[in-house]
């Protein structure tokens, strides 16, 4: 018995009455074709049992096919959900997804660009520290090898899908001040190194100055303080005057309930506390969470999207900002009349170790 020859992309455009080139463009998803040679085109290749071998066709294109993408974290759904929506763009597209996370490292951030264009990935994706001073990510755009950010704001020679940070955060400062808050409170993580936690404190210290309130008191964090609450609450307990505060992510605010529970602090009647990013957990808590809501899942999308232009010979072209809006919640509500200054005392949990605090205003 002689064995069947594998079918061929030659076989497929016979069957199809078209040529080989109209055939691939169609398999390929990578050009334009009628409605009926896509038609036929398909129906043939599912007949004949025809699909591409991945290494065949990064082989005839001298491309991997594979799309490298950096986080700095997976445990954080924000950066989870984006990758899904990467992937979720790529599907169909031929192209795999290599995904490392730094862990808010610079130098980790370096190493996982290296190691990606070390695969001859075809693309990046990615979420860094300090993209602006990144040699990797120079060496990325030397290489000719399209690069689209996520998270971060515009930045000259890169591409980025975002949300406009600083007006976002302006916005947060308005509904603060819209209740009657006036003594305010930002809290970051890894502040000097995140240029989105850094912008969204400008654009809120900004509109607190345009309206005329006392500068935001800047609070800053580590990993160890916002993984524990009593540590966190050490922290919160130095500024018994405040009645809001702004947190820079979601997960810090959650953080931050919890340590104010820890004072025998009220949320919202003692301190109202707002998010950013609008995970879906922040719903479903018991004092659901005041918060800027955007779409980490679009985010993603749009970056994949930038990315498979490119690929596909298009120019890069930044897009605009993509929608956010204010999610009321329920932590947040007007000051109680007699709290803040007079009405509440510097408070630490007996057990937990000394912390320190950063303030700039």
């Amino acid at each position: 018995m002689t064995q069947k020859s594998a079918i061929t992309i030659k076989d497929v455009a016979q069957a199809a009455g078209c040529g080989v080139a109209t055939a691939s463009r169609v398999l390929n998803n990578s050009g334009s074709a009628s409605a009926d040679v896509r038609e036929r085109v398909e129906t043939a290749a599912r007949e004949l049992g025809f699909s591409f071998s991945a290494i065949g066709r990064a082989l005839q294109s001298r491309r991997s096919m594979t799309i490298g993408c950096l986080v700095p974290s997976l445990a954080n759904p924000v950066f989870a959900e984006a990758v899904q929506g990467v992937q979720a763009e790529l599907q169909g597209s031929g192209y795999q997804l290599l995904i490392s996370c730094s862990n808010y490292d610079e130098a980790a951030d370096g190493a996982a660009i290296e190691m990606l264009l070390s695969k001859d990935t075809d693309a990046l994706i990615a979420t860094m520290v300090a993209p602006d001073r990144s040699p990797a990510l120079q060496l990325a755009s030397k290489r000719g090898v399209p690069v689209a950010l996520m998270f971060h704001d515009p930045l000259d020679g890169f591409v980025t899908s975002y949300v406009d940070n600083v007006e976002a955060a302006r916005e947060v400062a308005r509904q603060f001040a819209g209740l009657g808050h006036r003594r305010t409170g930002f809290l970051a993580l890894r502040f000097s190194t995140s240029d989105r936690s850094r912008n969204r404190y400008a654009g809120f210290l900004a509109e607190c100055r345009a309206r005329g309130l006392p500068d935001p008191a800047l609070i800053e964090i580590g990993e160890g303080e916002a993984r524990q609450p009593e540590r966190l609450a050490v922290i919160l307990g130095q500024h018994p005057g405040l009645t809001a505060i702004f947190a820079s992510n979601d997960f810090l605010a959650i953080a931050l309930q919890k340590a104010a529970r820890l004072l025998g602090w009220r949320v919202p009647q003692d301190m109202s506390v707002a998010g950013f990013d609008g995970i879906e957990i922040g719903r479903l808590l018991e004092v659901p969470l005041a918060t800027i809501e955007t779409s980490p899942e679009a985010m993603g999308r749009q970056a994949a999207r930038l990315l498979l232009e490119r690929l596909q010979g298009g120019a890069p072209v930044q897009p605009p900002a993509l929608p956010f809006h204010f999610r009321a919640g329920a932590t947040l509500a007007p000051p109680t009349p007699g709290k803040g200054d007079d009405g509440r005392v510097a408070a630490q949990p007996p057990s937990a170790p000394p912390a320190e605090t950063a303030q700039q205003g």
